[in-house]
């Protein structure tokens, strides 16, 4: 028996209706027949195609406010039924019960409506039935019916109905059905932990988490990616990327999109002036703070046209026509900004599967966690960002204003380099970099070996390191190169032996008292 199943009578019932007109335009060309109440019924009928209204289905209106509206057997017969039994085909024929092949459900909005303070009356009203027993008993049913359980889906559900036959598998519909089962889960818990807040039982107020830990969140709402960080490893993110950030155009997110997207927005929101950064695996390739995002790009592009090519961009500013343009010469796989001018956006979508995502204020969590050994570590993310107020200058030289500010621009980007990490900089730009190598002096070699080969003089730039130098080698390696100022920790044995050589060649350097390390 072929486990295909082709759609054409579908049940919809879903409180958000956007991206939801994709959907009834690709599914009504192919003569799928439509079900759905309210005011889904009203948005399918706008968009100019028939519906038909489950209340001709069940005889009976929505009532006691809308609270009761497909609970009925038409409606959960025709989710339930096995059209192969034979007991079943005949019930259902019997009481003139036609099977649905698929079911799109979201749900009333109940955590938002907790989070945004609603009255206990709102909340309670946001509890949803229908809906929940609609995702519970389609997904019971997947060797027969299709569930959708959240916008999320929807791109995974405009291909199959656009599929020549508009047909799925039983994996895939068993996948969507693990999927609802998830959204049931973390729906019906949310709920279970509001009410415990309620109560004055103790026992049940010990089980409840108000402050979710990151653990607790990574249970929630699964985005399956196409692949993990390689083509052969799966992989899943947990959490809702439509907090973060708005697409626009291009392919689907991967599993290292997100890393380096992570990477970025983290390092730019460091910054408060103009700011653009080019990164590539997690690191910066590229990045400068000027008057304008078309200066920031020019100046960030020079550090490194070679890695910036299918690099990820940050800004922290809109992005106009002019920087548009600019930024349109080179091949690159993603750009995040807060906002685009119209021709703007219209210039960077010439590129077919160019990634163009619009940023949201969000807050990061305060913990992080990753998986070792046979369990998670968890700590406090990295927020630490120093100012010239938490410097310490402990040389005879002095560093200038522009030295100074140089100093705080290189130590944030350090920050956000993997270990053991130097950075050198001038002129609020990164001019190269030494990433993630075994010793501090071979990451400061690689620096400076990167900044000749892009002919960047070195004359006067100031280095951040994320840790203590544990010789004075590294300084020494830096002044023959022309460097002038030093950010770093301190706190090694042997600080003495580096500030004494920084005195002898007139070196200016400041502790930060902070460590940066980032593996």
């Amino acid at each position: 028996m072929s486990t295909k199943k082709t759609i054409s009578k579908v049940l919809i019932s879903v409180y958000y209706k956007e991206g939801l007109d994709s959907i009834i335009t690709a599914f009504s060309k192919k003569g799928v027949e439509f079900y759905s109440t309210g005011g889904t019924y009203d948005f399918i009928r706008s968009l100019g195609v028939n519906c038909n209204k489950i209340e001709d289905l069940t005889g009976y209106p929505s009532i006691l406010g809308g609270r009761v509206k497909t609970l009925h057997p038409k409606v959960f017969g025709g989710i339930l039924g096995r059209p192969d039994l034979d007991s079943d085909s005949q019930e259902m024929k019997s009481w003139d019960i036609n099977p649905f092949d698929a079911v799109i459900v979201n749900l009333y909005p109940f955590e938002e409506t907790v989070k945004a303070g609603g009255t206990h009356e709102e909340i309670i009203e946001k509890i949803d039935i229908g809906g929940i027993s609609l995702i519970r008993a389609a997904a019971k049913n997947y060797k027969h019916v299709l569930c959708i359980s959240s916008p999320d889906q929807y791109k995974d559900l405009v291909e199959i109905a656009n599929r020549q036959e508009c047909d799925t598998d039983l994996n895939e519909r068993m996948r969507f059905a693990s999927l609802a089962f998830e959204r049931s889960s973390s729906y019906d818990s949310a709920i279970f932990r509001y009410m415990a807040g309620q109560t004055s039982h103790d026992a049940i107020k010990e089980t409840v988490y108000k402050d979710e830990s990151p653990v607790q969140i990574l249970l929630k709402n699964p985005v399956h990616l196409r692949y993990g960080e390689n083509p052969h490893q799966q992989g899943t993110f947990y959490g809702d990327l439509e907090k973060v950030f708005t697409q626009f155009h291009g392919k689907e997110l991967s599993y290292n999109n997100l890393l380096d997207l992570e990477a970025g927005i983290s390092l730019v929101n460091d910054f408060e002036e103009t700011t653009v950064a080019i990164l590539k695996h997690n690191n910066a390739c590229g990045i400068a703070s000027r008057n304008s995002v078309i200066d920031a790009w020019a100046a960030a592009l020079e550090a490194d046209p070679v890695s910036a090519y299918g690099g990820v961009i940050v800004i922290n500013r809109p992005v106009d026509e002019a920087a548009a343009t600019e930024i349109n010469k080179i091949f690159f796989e993603i750009i995040l900004a807060p906002e685009y001018e119209k021709n703007a956006l219209d210039i960077l979508k010439t590129k077919k599967n160019r990634i163009i995502l619009q940023a949201k204020t969000f807050d990061f969590q305060a913990q992080q966690f990753r998986t070792a050994l046979n369990g998670v570590l968890l700590q406090d993310k990295d927020l630490k960002t120093e100012t010239i107020g938490d410097l310490k200058i402990i040389t005879q030289e002095q560093p200038d204003r522009e030295q100074m500010e140089d100093l705080i621009f290189a130590n944030k980007v350090v920050k956000h380099t993997k270990s053991n990490a130097i950075v050198l900089a001038k002129g609020k730009r990164l001019l190269a970099s030494g990433t993630g190598q075994t010793s501090r002096v071979d990451a400061l070699k690689q620096a400076i070996e990167k900044a000749t080969t892009f002919g960047l003089s070195l004359e006067g730039a100031v280095m951040a390191s994320d840790a203590f130098f544990p010789f004075a080698d590294s300084v020494e390696i830096a002044y023959n190169a022309g460097i002038r100022s030093v950010i770093q920790p301190g706190g090694s044995v042997r600080d003495n032996d580096t500030i004494d050589f920084c005195n002898k060649h007139n070196i200016s350097m400041v502790f930060t008292g902070i460590r940066h390390f980032k593996h």
